[in-house]
């Protein structure tokens, strides 16, 4: 889905020759597996793009690195490093320090990336969830424009959530309140990369939808045989790979689907029913590659939560994969918003 709020009609798009200092800031989105960045003005337009690296998530140090590298790749002959620098990252963060206390899908704990990434680029560095990221873009420039009483459930490799109430982001005792995709909907289920088992995650999240098809391949291998002709191996099937053979028919993809449909339904109906938004926004990857979760989602809502609830308005994300990115610029813009 194309980004309206990136300017030209590529990736690449390259804004103004020479960008002052104060006229952009520097938004980065660091995931399980990739990292972008962007210039991204006040009004949340993107005015030159990196394009997605993937990095190898061998440690925190070479992560740092290739971010480094990538941040430096956006700026383009004679633009100087604007003066701030927000990262929204994929794991539990302490916005004041910028420490990464927990991040799951990367392997790391209570790793200083604001004091190392800054180390790096010679700028202060702002450190934010990224799907409180994406929140703070799609409320402000986005899907939730105008609304006072928001939340966003990001699903991609994995799942997050985080709720604006009342026209304030809401933060928790330690920063971490929507952690939706670690809510148990299976008890004694399987488990999550998180400690619990269970999880929301463990079975919608890009990873655990992989995983679930690893395993019916390895348990009927006549079955999965179209997901390992498309991947090239077992062990190359992702969800998206699993989407794909879906729309192209396959049983086995199929039974995958409508399962992860059934597990996102029933979380979703518990969010709404926890959190009361006026609006539920579906971000992140998994929804741009199945855009018929919406629809199944708003359904289950409309069906199975209590009344007051059961009226939120389902719609999907407007600002696609740059959300994070330009969240984390509207932080750096506007530090006080995550302390």
């Amino acid at each position: 889905m194309p980004n309206p709020r990136r300017e030209g009609k590529s990736r690449k798009s390259k804004g103004p020759a020479r960008a002052s200092r104060e006229s952009y800031v520097l938004g980065i989105d660091l995931g399980a597996t990739k990292v972008v960045s962007g210039l991204v003005a006040r009004d949340g337009m993107i005015r030159r793009h990196s394009g997605r690296t993937v990095h190898a998530n061998t440690g925190p140090g070479g992560v740092i690195r290739t971010v480094a590298r990538n941040a430096r790749s956006c700026l383009g002959p004679g633009n100087p490093m604007p003066s701030r620098v927000g990262i929204a990252v994929a794991g539990q963060v302490d916005p004041r320090t910028g420490t990464v206390v927990h991040a799951p899908n990367l392997g790391w704990r209570d790793v200083p990336l604001a004091r190392r990434l800054s180390e790096d680029l010679h700028r202060p560095v702002a450190v934010i969830n990224d799907a409180r990221a994406a929140t703070l873009a799609e409320w402000k420039f986005g899907a939730g424009m105008g609304a006072s009483d928001v939340f966003c459930l990001t699903l991609g490799t994995g799942v997050g959530g985080s709720a604006v109430v009342g026209g304030r982001l809401l933060e928790g005792g330690s920063h971490a309140l929507g952690e939706v995709g670690h809510m148990t909907i299976v008890v004694g289920g399987r488990r999550c990369h998180c400690p619990n088992w269970g999880c929301l995650e463990a079975y919608v999240g890009g990873w655990a939808i992989a995983e679930r098809a690893r395993e019916a391949i390895r348990s009927d291998p006549e079955s999965g045989a179209a997901l390992v002709q498309r991947a090239g191996s077992a062990e190359g099937v992702t969800a998206q790979i699993v989407f794909q053979v879906y729309r192209a028919g396959d049983p086995l993809a199929g039974r995958i689907v409508r399962e992860t449909e059934r597990f996102l339904a029933d979380g979703a109906v518990g969010i709404v029913n926890a959190f009361n938004p006026s609006v539920l926004i579906l971000a992140g990857g998994l929804v741009s590659g199945l855009p018929e979760f919406v629809p199944i989602v708003e359904s289950a809502i409309r069906a199975r939560c209590q009344p007051p609830a059961a009226g939120a308005r389902v719609v999907a994300a407007r600002l696609g994969e740059d959300a994070s990115l330009i969240g984390a610029a509207f932080l750096a813009w506007n530090p006080s918003i995550a302390r």
